[in-house]
């Protein structure tokens, strides 16, 4: 073992392991010169890769490999171990490589690949001709995804991004979390910087409000008379929070929080505020309750059903997150909703009255789909598209928050409001642009972060016949299933990142 530093752990493989030291497992953790990389077993190869994910650093030794893939244990990006490639979000840069060489029963990791190297797959020679122009209408997480993929994938069309929002694409996760809590700094939270879309050649244009579509003439026209034509069109334009119609709740210190300004106004607020009130139970609602109770404001939570997330997550794990919660301080004022909020107080349905100075609405979100319906898109509970995540109009496609997409497992149509979800959307439209017919088929994937306790969800369950839990979520060791009929159709996992690994590669997800 080394004797310095966490890039050092486990041996030192350019002076070589024996191959045994994999014992049953199919990775084995070393270092190089300093830099964590780990060993991987592929049938009878041994692959040698960057031993920490590049979305959050997670150690890669922990995850699980899957054919020549190895998933992440935090947060489930996926990686080619042949090529370095990130195949799946929410990791977008690959990991670096090294040469391996095999002397009898022993391991040597030599000269690292230079990452001009790095083989980046180029699409197949029979695909339709590539389209000259690509508009994507929108800024969060599928429009980045898509443009990204675009780039990787050797696009050299015109590539523009219309957003609505002030700042470049953004970590939306860690609005409700880290950053909100103070625990981020905000240069953490761009997911490139403005150099990236300087480099790669991708219009870029904030501020930006879509009027409306023109299908006929392939065009997008901006609220300030811009044009710009497509051959093929993303619709990536999210979704937008609810917003309460009581008395007062236009007033300044009530919020809600989608955008990065919005985080921004809520940390100025608490920085005064002595008391806080968060209208909703729901994820966003109480990781917003644990990151104001990190900065010592006392926080009232108010929803009307009996339990947080119960709907979401049964009722017994949601008895366990509002304890979590209570034993942070939190109060839960259940079976109520606010009627009336005032300069300095929120009336309650029952008659309570609570003081605040400031109050974070966070009663769930609705996709915007006025775009799409004014241009004769289909749509439902979201824009429908099928399995290839294309709309009823050939050529303009939909991904993330606002996509109601074709399930193939479950010959389902779904719309699922999960910021991986939407950035693999995002990943697989682009390709589908491109020509290359590959459909959607990724198993939802989300975590939720309270306090020092994670919670990592796999799969999707709208209802159950029963929930299996095993293990003990008082001792934060867990894996709570979701039953229809004999199938588990979710997971949910605390503390067992790899049983949660598991079961989304049982289940065939990601698909490449």
């Amino acid at each position: 073992m080394a004797s310095h530093g966490t890039n050092e752990t486990g041996p030192d493989l350019a002076a070589g392991v024996a191959i045994t030291a994999f014992g049953a497992k199919s990775l084995l953790q070393g270092h190089v010169a300093g830099e964590p990389v780990v060993l991987a077993r592929v049938g009878d190869d041994v692959l040698a890769v960057g031993g920490m994910c590049t979305h959050y650093g997670a150690p890669l030794a922990h995850g699980v490999v899957v054919g020549d893939t190895v998933r992440c244990p935090w947060h489930h990006a996926c990686f080619s171990l042949r090529t370095g490639e990130a195949l799946q979000a929410p990791a977008f840069d690959p990991l670096p490589r090294w040469k391996v060489e095999r002397q009898g029963d022993r391991i040597f990791v030599t000269d690292k690949i230079a990452v001009g190297e790095q083989a980046v797959p180029q699409l197949a020679r029979d695909v339709p001709p590539l389209p000259e122009r690509i508009v994507i209408v929108g800024g969060g997480a599928a429009g980045f995804a898509a443009a990204e993929m675009l780039r990787r994938r050797h696009f050299s069309g015109e590539l523009t991004m219309l957003s609505a929002d002030t700042d470049a694409p953004y970590d939306r996760p860690n609005l409700s979390k880290d950053y909100l809590a103070g625990s981020a700094k905000e240069a953490w939270i761009p997911l490139r910087s403005q150099a990236f879309y300087t480099k790669r050649n991708i219009g870029l244009h904030l501020q930006t409000n879509v009027d409306r579509i023109d299908t006929v003439r392939r065009s997008v026209i901006t609220d300030d008379g811009r044009v710009f034509p497509f051959d093929r069109l993303l619709l990536a334009t999210g979704a937008e929070p609810i917003r309460l119609s009581i008395p007062g709740a236009e007033q300044s210190h009530v919020f809600v929080l989608r955008s990065l300004n919005d985080s921004r106004a809520i940390i100025a607020r608490a920085g005064e505020a002595k008391v806080a009130v968060v209208l909703g139970a729901g994820f966003i609602g109480l990781e917003v309750a644990a990151a104001l109770r990190s900065r010592n404001i006392a926080v009232h939570v108010v929803a009307p059903g009996a339990r947080p997330l119960e709907t979401v997550l049964g009722p017994e794990l949601g008895d366990f997150i509002r304890s979590l919660h209570e034993q942070h301080g939190v109060a839960f004022h259940l079976g109520a909703t606010a009627v009336r909020i005032d300069e300095r107080t929120v009336t309650l349905s029952d008659g309570r009255v609570f003081d605040a100075d400031l109050v974070v609405v966070g009663v769930g979100v609705k996709p915007q789909v006025v775009l799409a319906a004014e241009a004769g898109i289909a749509f439902d509970k979201g824009v429908l598209v099928n399995e290839f995540l294309e709309t009823n109009i050939p050529g303009i496609f939909a991904a993330g928050d606002v996509a109601q997409w074709h399930d193939l497992d479950t010959r389902q149509s779904r719309r699922v409001e999960h910021w991986v979800v939407a950035q693999r959307q995002g990943q697989v439209a682009a390709e589908n642009m491109l020509g290359v017919s590959r459909a959607f088929q990724s198993a939802p994937f989300f975590w939720s972060a309270h306090y020092d306790l994670s919670i990592r969800y796999v799969g999707y369950a709208h209802d159950w016949d029963r929930i299996e839990i095993d293990g003990s979520m008082a001792k934060r060791d867990c894996m709570v299933r979701y039953i229809k009929g004999d199938k588990v159709i979710a997971v949910a996992a605390i503390g067992r990142d790899i049983q949660a690994l598991e079961f989304e590669a049982s289940m065939g997800w990601p698909r490449q």
